[in-house]
């Protein structure tokens, strides 16, 4: 549309004085190019990690609920993207440097907000639990200051809420040890490296039952937080127009339905809880 504008003089001088004839086929060929030019416009370069069931890759397709979300509002928006998954580490650099556009599903804290703007509706919301393993005596009455002489994993850069991350931050729990991925954290609660596992709820459940071995580990109560998720976009783009426009195209989602629908076609996953 600016392009249009700035040539609109240019246009005008163009058709003044025509036949008609003229007129018609010169109004032609700049619909056709500036058709064009829309269609051929860049997609927007989406970042995330494997993270079933919200968003993970299957036979080369990236899939899950949240993907599907994503995509039926930015083709409401006419906005195409790419989505890539990569380690969680490399994406929110990636947000840092202005080398992707956005990125999701992201928790908002005060050191991404300096390079991140945030959507104002919830992607998603999550919540936040401990897994022990199956004979593990460890109990949890929502204390973690209980939990201080337990050892702690966690995936690299993945923030787990203001619970969690305060308690590391002010050393009331030990230093996690850090893998890359939910599955490696995963494989490290059952291989013994370390007492308690944090991860979003949904995704270590489905990560446990692909693995089968959903008998071997048990889930804390109650729950660490409940948490909300974002789409977050780099402030390196200068995106916060398109930011504002995915705001209303996410909210019109969750008021007409297509919201649920999409999560209660993809999931079991029970957004109320």
């Amino acid at each position: 549309m600016i392009y249009i504008a700035e040539n609109a003089p240019l246009c005008w001088a163009l058709l003044k004085g025509k036949p008609m004839r003229y007129s018609g086929l010169i109004l032609a060929g700049l619909a056709w190019f500036f058709g064009s030019s829309i269609a051929m416009a860049a997609p927007l370069e989406l970042v995330t990690l494997q993270y079933p069931p919200y968003q993970y890759e299957e036979n080369g397709e990236t899939k899950g609920f949240v993907v599907e979300i994503v995509k039926e509002a930015f083709r409401r928006l006419q906005q195409p993207i790419k989505i890539t998954l990569m380690p969680w580490t490399r994406s929110i650099k990636m947000i840092e440097d202005g080398t992707a556009d956005a990125i999701f599903t992201a928790y908002k804290t005060p050191e991404r907000e300096l390079f991140a703007d945030y959507s104002k509706e919830v992607l998603m919301p999550q919540t936040v639990s401990l897994f022990v393993l199956k004979d593990s005596t460890i109990k949890f009455d929502g204390d973690l200051y209980k939990l201080a002489h337990y050892s702690f994993g966690v995936v690299s850069k993945v923030s787990y809420g203001d619970i969690f991350d305060n308690a590391v931050k002010n050393k009331i729990i030990k230093t996690p040890d850090i893998t890359y991925t939910g599955e490696q954290n995963i494989e490290k609660l059952l291989a013994g490296r370390f007492d308690v596992l944090v991860s979003n709820k949904y995704g270590a459940l489905d990560i446990l039952k692909r693995k089968g071995v959903m008998d071997k580990v048990s889930e804390l109560a109650p729950e660490v937080q409940a948490i909300p998720s974002f789409m977050a976009f780099s402030k390196k783009r200068n995106l916060s127009q398109l930011r504002d426009r995915f705001d209303e195209v996410l909210l019109t989602m969750k008021k007409d339905g297509s919201y649920e629908r999409i999560v209660a076609s993809q999931s079991n996953v029970n957004l109320k809880k």
